[in-house]
């Protein structure tokens, strides 16, 4: 039993291993989006993938879920306006290549018909010029988030980021961390957990990862968009 038990755990860190978060920027169409995918290997090579993008300005929200092959990087996302799509209805099919930091394609429409084309990069604009003082606070049923920084000229001179979540009392408090060298953005990490600023044009998305040790155990850090005038909001599923 505990040759099967550290067979499974080794099994489970592999796997884990093998699981990447990309971000990618570009256009779905004429309008700009984000896309995030999370994607992990298969024996034979394929990656499996969910994730989501958000069109800007407007921030339409759809969940993606799909396949990529190996080498030649076969694309096929089935999106929806839920983040489980199986048995549900699809909204659409991106279909395309994913390869070199690049994914391009064409959308379909629910029946198959052409929607318009896509193409969407790893190559995030730089911000070492960018300078804000943002200090807002942005809240959806139960959750409630707070956030403060000031950068100025691409140098992070104060962030903190709290969020709490409602009847547990469940926080997490990130007031502290050192600025890396980011390309693309710009980052602090305290120990593994690192916060990353993107410039998305309309907004600069602020989000969190590998921050479980700065947390309570049922809470999280929801991604904020911060817009020019500095109000956050929250990225919510649609409902319809």
């Amino acid at each position: 039993m505990k040759l099967i038990f550290l067979l499974l755990v080794s099994f489970a860190a592999a796997a884990q291993d093998k699981t990447e978060t990309r971000e990618l920027i570009g256009q779905l169409g004429n309008r700009s989006a984000l896309l995030v995918l999370h994607s992990s290997r298969n024996e034979d090579g394929s990656a499996r993938l969910t994730g989501e993008y958000i069109v800007l300005p407007a921030l339409q929200r759809r969940f993606v879920d799909g396949e990529s092959s190996p080498e030649i990087g076969v694309t096929t996302l089935r999106e929806g306006t839920t983040p489980i799509l199986f048995g549900r209805e699809p909204t659409g099919e991106m279909r395309g290549t994913l390869r070199g930091g690049v994914f391009k394609g064409m959308r379909y429409g629910p029946g198959g018909q052409v929607r318009e084309r896509f193409e969407f990069s790893e190559e995030f604009p730089a911000m070492t010029g960018y300078s804000a003082t943002v200090r807002c606070e942005a809240r959806d049923a139960a959750y409630a988030s707070s956030l403060a920084y000031a950068v100025d000229a691409g140098s992070i001179k104060l962030l903190e980021w709290r969020s709490t979540l409602t009847p547990s009392g469940h926080s997490c408090n990130i007031a502290a961390g050192e600025q890396r060298a980011f390309k693309g953005g710009l980052q602090l990490v305290s120990g593994r957990c690192s916060v990353t600023l993107r410039d998305l044009g309309d907004y600069v998305r602020v989000a969190a990862e590998n921050c479980t040790e700065l947390c309570g155990s049922q809470a999280f850090l929801e991604p904020l968009l911060i817009d020019k005038r500095g109000a956050c909001r929250l990225m919510r599923p649609e409902t319809r």
